[in-house]
């Protein structure tokens, strides 16, 4: 059945629809230039975006942060009464509560903050971010067990805050026992970024601390990460303590290697690990001037790899590329030994070991004999006596520059199972 409207009922309809039209439109339109408007990120724009959708929270949270954040003319009481504005439009948002928390904080009305902060945790009680904002207020407010439990929290959501969290504690508690106890959980990955801003900041004692307490907790470390930790100790001369660090932390490396059997003060002395960082470890780069340096699973003395040095031949290099921070005790007597293969390495300057060592404000060092040409795998061997004074000694895989006319080195050297041994184990020499 079809019906047939009136002509009266078809302009009617006409002018319903173009009304709707227009209404749809304005608002579109107004919703358009307000969203234009914040794209300003400016005062005016923020301020013409809450004009044109005075019902849109949002517009009205962004208003306030920024007069409260204006670095040129901050308006903490316009900030006010736009947060004000925006969470009664809409009093679920957490973001809103944190800052108007602050602006009723920063303005001294300490009640009204603690009862936005409390609400903000009403309506987010798994929020790290309210129970860390929180906890800081507690701690400017000197309630400090309570500070301490809402941080712990919040580190428990978010591990990353453990070592903000310690060093703002620190502030105001300074026990660090006291801190580690009551505000930073035992979360591994917390306890490591606490270790690393205090061996930034040369606070070794206490890293020592951290890390006695990090190492009985489950989790893993990354190589670059323990190699920040011990070149510390290295340039604080602690010999003692880096190697207990390295023996320690490198057992918690991904994939750790068996500690030498041999009783080798030397870690990873065949490469196993492919460590190239530094710290208590081997460090080298990939090319290093004329030479290319990279681990070879083909060519090895024992073991999964050895180290490979490739020579390009353009330079009559002097060359100490790949070298390895070494604990030793004062005055002990050690035994250096390594294997190397050469293959068409040209000149009479091969490569050879180094053993550097400074004490006393005086710096020594020793070499090996070098090979060149063609040798199978050959032990390269030297005893060695550490100076009086001397916590450590720098092994370097050299090659002293030629003397030729032609001393420009070309051709491939591999090294592997390099060790430093006590001739009297140190527990005993001790």
């Amino acid at each position: 059945m079809t019906f047939a409207l009136s002509t009266a009922a078809r302009r009617g309809l006409l002018l319903v629809s173009a009304g709707v039209f227009i209404f749809l439109a304005y608002f579109s339109t107004r919703a358009a230039r307000a969203a234009h408007a914040v794209g300003l990120n400016s005062r005016s724009g923020y301020e013409q975006a809450a004009r044109l959708e005075p019902g849109n929270a949002r517009y009205w949270y962004l208003l306030g942060r920024f007069y409260q954040y204006d670095f040129d003319q901050p308006d903490s009481a316009a900030a006010l009464r736009a947060f004000l504005a925006s969470r009664s439009l809409d009093p679920l948002s957490a973001d809103t509560l944190l800052d108007l928390a602050t602006n009723y904080d920063e303005a001294g009305k300490i009640s009204d903050a603690r009862a936005a902060y409390l609400e903000a945790k009403r309506v987010y009680p798994l929020s790290a971010e309210v129970l860390w904002r929180y906890g800081n207020f507690l701690l400017r407010q000197n309630e400090i067990p309570q500070a301490f439990a809402e941080i712990r929290r919040a580190i428990e959501l978010d591990p990353k805050r453990g070592a903000e969290a310690f060093s703002r504690c620190r502030r105001v508690v300074s026990d660090p026992n006291e801190v580690l106890d009551k505000a930073i959980p035992p979360i591994f990955e917390s306890y490591l970024d606490i270790l690393f801003d205090l061996a930034r900041e040369n606070q070794l004692d206490l890293a020592l601390q951290v890390w006695h307490r990090a190492n009985s907790l489950p989790g893993t470390v990354r190589p670059q990460e323990i190699a920040v930790v011990a070149s510390a100790f290295v340039q604080n001369d602690r010999g003692e303590d880096a190697a207990l660090f390295w023996r320690q932390a490198s057992q918690k490396l991904p994939n750790p290697i068996p500690l030498d059997s041999s009783g080798s003060v030397l870690w990873d002395g065949g490469f196993e690990s492919g460590f190239s960082y530094g710290g208590m470890g081997w460090q080298f780069e990939p090319q290093i001037q004329s030479v290319q340096i990279a681990l070879d699973k083909q060519e090895k003395h024992s073991g999964e790899q050895s180290l490979r040095l490739m020579f390009t031949g353009r330079t009559n290099i002097s060359f100490s590329g790949v070298c390895h921070w070494v604990p030793v005790a004062s005055g002990g007597a050690y035994q250096f030994s390594a294997w190397v293969k050469t293959k068409s390495l040209t000149t009479e300057q091969g490569v050879r070991f180094s053993l550097f060592s400074y004490a006393n404000g005086k710096g020594s060092a020793v070499y090996t004999t070098e090979l060149h040409g063609d040798q199978p795998w050959t032990n390269v061997t030297l005893p060695w006596t550490a100076p009086l004074g001397s916590p450590f000694v720098r092994v370097c895989v050299a090659r002293s520059p030629s003397e030729l006319a032609d001393g420009d080195i070309q051709g491939t050297a591999w090294i592997d199972d390099v060790s430093l041994t006590p001739l009297v184990p140190e527990h005993q020499a001790r």
